[in-house]
């Protein structure tokens, strides 16, 4: 292995190429090579589309994950077997490797499994992240949702984990934020409205690309949206400018 094997993470934010940092762009040219995440379909995903703005294709390398396996345990373990040890054989040939991840490498990423599986299968390998836009910051600046105020709390949700989830941090406090729930909008609008949180709710799909949809959440009708939908609940706020401060 040589001593200057690295593995980074690179954030290249929600689908918009103009929304990766600076410091990100020079991450990805910087690598020997940029591992890009596709479903076993083999379809072009966002990272990939936003790392061809800033990288040869030739430098470039598809890693098929399991990404859209969520039932077959042991299909979707072999599968990050298999993606492992691509990105570990990379790792010995080249040295320098980015791995590029929608939104950012420590919210909810692939990165995250991929990371400790190469700690296991290269030891000693450097690893880092470079931080990226998340889908919420981005749906926020599009929508004019304000994400937090003074000392309004942020809770994020991923709708995988349930809409019960969902529903108890909307009775909450603050402006709640929910990914993953294209597949549950039903679920997801019913909560809105028996917390009586439907009425300021935005969700927004394919943030940054030529489909973008963002709509108010009261236009939620229960039919199935793209996977990657995000949705804010901002937070009740009383009292006018600087109501909670």
């Amino acid at each position: 292995m040589s001593e200057r094997s690295r593995l980074i993470g690179v954030g290249v934010g929600p689908g918009d190429p103009e929304l990766v940092t600076v410091k990100g762009v020079n991450a990805l040219r910087a690598a020997d090579v940029v591992v890009v995440p596709v479903m076993d379909t083999g379809e072009r995903g966002r990272a990939e589309a936003t790392v061809l703005h800033y990288v040869a294709p030739e430098k470039v390398v598809r890693v098929v994950f399991a990404l859209n396996e969520r039932t077959d345990r042991g299909r979707r373990e072999a599968a990050w077997d298999a993606a492992g040890e691509r990105v570990a054989e990379l790792l010995r040939r080249h040295g320098s490797v980015a791995f590029a991840t929608i939104g950012d490498p420590n919210v909810y990423s692939t990165f995250t499994y991929l990371a400790q599986t190469i700690a296991a299968l290269v030891p000693g390998t450097e690893i880092g992240t470079v931080p990226g836009i998340t889908a919420m910051q981005d749906l926020a600046a599009r929508s004019g949702a304000v994400l937090t105020e003074g000392t309004e709390p942020l809770t994020l949700v991923p709708v995988t984990a349930g809409s019960a989830v969902l529903k108890d941090a909307l009775a909450g406090p603050g402006t709640v934020v929910a990914y993953k729930f294209g597949r549950q909008a039903a679920e997801v609008a019913e909560a809105l409205r028996q917390t009586r949180r439907i009425e300021d709710a935005v969700w927004g799909s394919a943030l940054g690309l030529t489909e973008e949809s963002i709509r108010p959440a009261g236009d939620l009708d229960g039919e199935p949206l793209p996977y990657l939908s995000t949705l804010i609940a901002p937070a009740r706020r009383e009292g006018g400018r600087g109501g909670k401060l």
